[in-house]
């Protein structure tokens, strides 16, 4: 009696061993396993907040600029034409304040001066005047009224002796405290725009605030920037990262402040990076990383901040060397 299964029994196992064939040389074809992910970065944009033509460009893209150093200029004479009027208007505020301290000029001091010394001489005539008056008077050869007549000219002598004086030491005087005050007040006014149009004139060449790689220029000398319109972009030192993925299987290894090894092309020997931050929930796999092993599989979002993170340009592919897992 024939066995009709037999052969297919022998095609079913001949698959099999063809099909564990293939996939051994697909296996070995990967390599050792690693973790993927890329580089990645954010850039910081330099504006400026005043509108006008670019004048200068002091660095070029791809270039290293050190923190503080100047990166562009905006046309700055409009600014120096308003710290010029600032200034000129500081200093006539600074002399009206100084004036209200002070008293008249010496030419009108000197007409009041002679008005002085002329209510003296009419005072000593009038006191001359009534000594003679009054003896007479007391003899019967003048009629008292006519003492009462030298006597009220000498008191309105004196009178007037006594206001011109006082006029005197008035005029010597500065303006009223309120006018003074208001002065210093617009002095200090004045001062303070003076001071806040030499801050935007500095606005007009921002330096660099970090040091940082001149990523990309957006505008050069002669063109037209608007106000706050970025003119170059650099990317920060602090601000590249490596992100890469793990298996959730394998999160016990990955924490902040673990460094891990990563290589990319033309990178040279394996770099170190220590991990900042480790995503609190698992996402799949992005489309992007799909490998043979890792379709369908969860996976935590890591970032590290590499050792030495000036030559790693945003969106290069590295390879993370998996941590053991405890």
């Amino acid at each position: 009696m024939s066995r009709p299964w037999k052969p297919l029994l022998g095609v079913v196992v001949a698959l099999g061993v063809t099909s564990a064939f293939w996939w051994t040389i697909a296996r070995s074809g990967e390599g050792p396993r690693v973790l993927t992910g890329y580089v990645e970065g954010e850039r910081i944009y330099l504006a400026a907040p005043s509108a006008g033509l670019v004048a200068e460009i002091y660095v070029e893209e791809g270039a290293r600029v050190a923190a503080g150093a100047a990166t562009f200029l905006i046309d700055p004479r409009e600014r120096r034409a308003q710290v010029s009027g600032a200034e000129a208007a500081l200093s006539a505020a600074e002399a009206r304040a100084r004036d209200a301290r002070k008293g008249q000029r010496a030419e009108e001091l000197s007409i009041i001066d002679a008005r002085l010394a002329a209510a003296e001489a009419t005072l000593r005539q009038a006191e001359v005047e009534f000594g003679r008056i009054e003896p007479l008077v007391r003899q019967g050869i003048y009629a008292p009224a006519r003492l009462d007549q030298v006597r009220a000219t000498r008191d309105a002598a004196r009178a007037e002796v006594a206001a011109v004086r006082r006029q005197r030491e008035v005029a010597t005087l500065g303006q009223r405290e309120d006018a003074v005050r208001a002065a210093d007040e617009d002095a200090a006014q004045r001062r303070g725009s003076l001071a806040e149009s030499a801050v935007r004139l500095t606005t007009l060449s921002p330096p660099a605030p970090v040091d940082a790689r001149v990523e990309e220029i957006f505008f050069r000398p002669g063109e037209y920037a608007a106000a706050n319109q970025p003119v170059m972009a650099l990317l920060a030192d602090g601000d590249v990262r490596i992100r890469f993925y793990v298996p959730q299987a394998e999160m016990a290894a990955y924490r902040p402040g673990v460094t891990v090894r990563f290589s990319c092309d033309g990178c040279g020997p394996a770099r170190t990076a220590r991990i900042t931050w480790v995503s609190p929930r698992p996402e799949f796999t992005p489309p992007i990383l799909y490998g043979r092993g890792s379709r369908d599989r969860l996976v935590y979002q890591v970032e590290a901040r590499p050792a030495d993170p000036r030559s790693l340009n945003p969106g290069l592919p590295v390879d993370v060397e998996p941590l053991a897992v405890p």
